[in-house]
């Protein structure tokens, strides 16, 4: 069995500029994708996706591999993270290898540690097709509002107005952090959620969104805490 780790990097971020490899506690916040991959032992390649020397250098000097770089295709803001990774596997598949496990890696997730690749990788070996990290909302989705385009709102699941919040079925989303995967059925499907997928649930504490600025200095109001044992 052989594993590969992509971490996904282009240069073009944004909202958050150099988004990817933005000092975050003191290193680079790529470096804690790489470095968590390292320390996992699962892998047998752990490389990074780019469009960009400065992002590969970074990515290479905390350990990564960057074999070759991405092309103009997927590089830009409409690419998705699909098409990356068929980019990557099929252009290492030009290099004679292939992988029997893909793990997706994003390149800001700084919470991400070995032992929950390892969990994942497990699932995977003990026959989940996929393994995708959740978390918790901090509020029930189904007492959400629709907002209206003239400023008001509505309820978007009127069916649940006078449900207590305790009395609600609990939900989860996507923490945005890895995705893991049987190589085959992944490039069959098209998305890490499929039959036989399984959830690895993450404490919302040790999980965050980072799309902008405020989404940022949480993280690392959060991170320092982890750092101090406080959560």
């Amino acid at each position: 069995m052989s594993n590969v780790a992509i971490i996904t990097a282009r240069g073009g971020s944004k909202r958050i500029p150099r988004k990817n490899i933005k000092d975050f506690c003191g290193k680079p916040i790529i470096a804690y994708s790489i470095n968590a991959a390292l320390r996992s032992s699962v892998f047998d390649e752990i490389m990074v996706s780019t469009d960009d020397e400065e992002i590969a250098d970074v990515a290479r000097r905390y350990g990564a591999s960057v074999p070759f770089m991405r092309s103009d295709a997927t590089s830009d803001d409409f690419a998705t993270t699909t098409a990356v990774l068929r980019e990557v596997l099929a252009s290492y598949k030009t290099l004679g290898v292939t992988f029997d496990e893909i793990c997706c890696i994003y390149p800001t997730a700084p919470f991400i540690c070995a032992q929950e690749l390892i969990e994942a990788w497990r699932m995977i070996e003990q026959g989940a097709s996929s393994v995708i990290p959740v978390t918790s909302f901090d509020y029930p989705p189904q007492r959400g509002f629709d907002l209206l385009p003239d400023g008001g709102v509505r309820y978007s699941h009127p069916e649940y107005a006078a449900t207590r919040s305790q009395d609600l079925a609990p939900m989860v989303h996507d923490c945005g952090r890895f995705y893991m995967a049987k190589t085959e059925l992944y490039l069959s499907k098209g998305s890490f959620l499929m039959r036989g997928c399984r959830s690895l649930y993450i404490d919302p504490m040790r999980a965050q969104d980072i799309d902008t600025i405020e989404d940022w200095k949480l993280a690392e109001f959060k991170f320092r805490l982890m750092q101090e044992g406080e959560i």
